[in-house]
C-alpha cells in the first residue's frame, strides 16, 4: 500500500501492522495535515510535522499534567490516575514542582560530568566484546545494549551490579505503562513491576539515610535546593524513573541503531573508515529511528500553532518519529546518512522536558556502537526482519541476534 492508499479513517498508530515500519502512516498523516484530529477522542490531535511538534514543546503553556485535559468518556489510564494522586512523577508536572525537583537531579548528568565516565564505560565494552568475539555471535539487544546501560546506571545509583539482571523484566514491565490505556493484564504486569523496583530502591534508600555512599542515591536523600529536599514519595517515584528511563531508552538506540546500520551497510562500512563520525551518526541514529516514539502535551490556555487553533484543555500528541522524518526539516529523510548535519532532531523532546539523561545516552550510544563497528566489520544479522517490542512510547527491537 502505497502512503496515498494509506487509510486515515480510523489510524491505530499502536498496531502491530504498524510497529516495524509507521512511516507511510505519518507521511500519509502529514501530507493529509500535520495537525491530525484523533478519531478516537475529538480534543486530541496527532502533530506529525517537525514545526508544529518543535512548537508545542518549546511553549510552556503546554502543559505534561494529566489534569489540565479537559474531561472526556475515554478511561482514565495509569498516568492520570498518578497524576490525580498528586505523585510528582518529573515526566507529568509542571514548574514550580518540575523546577524544584529536576534541579536536585540533574547535577550527576550534566555533559561535563557524564564524560568523566567515558573510561569506565568503554572498559566495560570491552570486556564484554572479548566474549563476543570468542563466541563469534551476540543477541545485541539484551546481551550489550540492556547491560551496558543497566551496569552504569546501577553504578550511578549504588545499586548492586550482581543484581541488575533482576531489573529487565520489571523495567520492561513498568514501562508499559507510559503507553496509557491498557488492557488490564499489561496494566497489572506494568504495575507489580514497578513496585518491585520501587520496593527494591526503598530498601536502598533507608540504608543511605543513616550510611551515605558516594553515590547518587546517596546524594538525592541528602540533597537540598533552597532548603526543600525530596519527599519520601518523590525520592521514590524519581529514582524509579531514573532506573527506568536510564537503561531502556538506551537499550533501544543501541538496538535500533545498529539494526539501521547493518540495513544500510554503505553507512556501517563509512563509520568503520572513519571513527570520528561517530557523533553525528549517534544523532543521526537518534533521527532516523529513536527509542522515544511520542511525547504528549495539553494545553493549558487558548493557543495557536500554525494556523490551528487549540483551546485549552486540548491534547496535542507531539509524534517525535514523524516529526524527524519532516521533509521540511531534514533533505532526503527517509535515507540514513551518518554525516548528515541539518540541526537538532526531537527525540529527547525540547523545552523544560528536555530529556535528562540525553548527555548519558549519548555517551554510551557513542561508545557502544563505535566498539562494535570497529571491532567486528564482518557483523551480519542472522534473522531478519526483527520483531518490535510491543511498547509504543519507547520503541524497541525485541532481539538483534548478529554474527561476528
Amino acid at each position: 500500500m502505497t502512503d496515498l492508499e494509506v487509510d486515515l479513517s480510523a489510524v491505530d498508530l499502536a498496531a502491530p501492522e504498524h510497529r516495524a515500519d509507521p512511516h507511510p502512516v505519518y507521511r500519509a498523516m502529514r501530507a493529509f495535515d500535520p495537525i491530525f484530529a484523533s478519531t478516537s477522542e475529538e480534543r486530541s490531535y496527532l502533530l506529525t510535522g517537525f514545526a508544529e511538534c518543535e512548537a508545542v514543546l518549546r511553549d510552556p503553556r503546554w502543559s505534561s499534567d494529566p489534569t489540565h485535559q479537559a474531561p472526556t468518556d475515554a478511561e482514565v489510564d495509569v498516568r492520570t490516575a498518578m497524576r490525580f494522586s498528586d505523585a510528582h512523577l518529573l515526566l507529568f508536572i509542571d514548574p514550580p514542582d518540575h523546577t524544584r525537583i529536576r534541579k536536585l537531579m540533574s547535577k550527576a548528568f550534566t555533559p561535563r560530568t557524564v564524560e568523566r565516565l567515558r573510561p569506565k564505560v568503554q572498559a566495560l565494552v570491552d570486556d564484554l566484546l572479548d566474549g563476543v568475539q570468542e563466541r563469534g555471535s551476540v543477541e545485541i539487544v539484551s546481551e550489550i545494549g540492556y547491560t551496558v546501560p543497566v551496569t552504569v546506571i546501577c553504578e550511578m545509583l549504588g545499586v548492586p551490579v550482581s543484581d541488575r539482571e533482576l531489573f529487565g523484566p520489571w523495567s520492561s514491565d513498568a514501562s508499559r505503562l507510559l503507553d496509557g490505556v491498557l488492557d488490564e493484564e499489561t496494566t497489572n504486569r506494568g504495575l507489580v513491576g514497578a513496585m518491585q523496583i520501587i520496593d527494591y530502591l526503598g530498601d536502598l534508600i533507608e540504608q543511605r539515610r543513616g550510611d551515605p555512599q558516594d553515590d547518587l542515591l546517596s546524594a538525592l536523600v541528602h540533597a537540598e535546593v533552597d532548603g526543600a529536599r525530596l519527599s519520601e514519595e518523590e525520592l521514590r517515584l524519581n529514582t524509579l524513573l531514573l532506573f527506568v528511563a536510564g537503561h531502556e531508552t538506551t537499550m533501544n538506540l543501541i538496538g535500533n541503531g545498529m539494526y539501521a546500520l547493518l540495513r544500510n551497510r554503505d553507512q556501517f562500512d563509512r563509520l568503520r573508515a572513519d571513527s570520528t563520525l561517530i557523533g553525528t551518526a549517534v544523532e543521526e541514529l537518534l533521527r532516523f529511528d529513536g527509542p522515544v516514539h511520542l511525547s504528549g502535551r495539553i494545553a493549558t490556555a487558548d493557543i495557536e500553532v500554525n494556523g490551528h487553533a487549540f483551546e485549552a484543555g486540548d491534547s496535542a500528541i507531539t509524534v517525535l518519529a514523524a516529526a524527524n522524518r519532516d521533509p521540511a526539516r531534514f533533505t532526503d529523510p527517509d535515507r540514513l546518512d551518518i554525516g548528515r548535519d541539518q540541526g537538532p532532531h526531537l527525540t529527547f523532546s525540547y523545552g523544560i522536558h528536555y530529556c535528562l539523561g540525553a548527555a548519558l545516552a549519548r555517551l554510551e550510544g557513542q561508545v557502544v556502537i563505535n566498539s562494535l563497528v570497529q571491532r567486528f566489520g564482518a557483523m551480519d544479522i542472522v534473522t531478519d526482519p526483527v520483531t518490535y517490542r510491543e511498547h509504543f512510547v519507547l520503541r524497541g527491537l525485541k532481539e538483534l541476534q548478529v554474527s561476528v
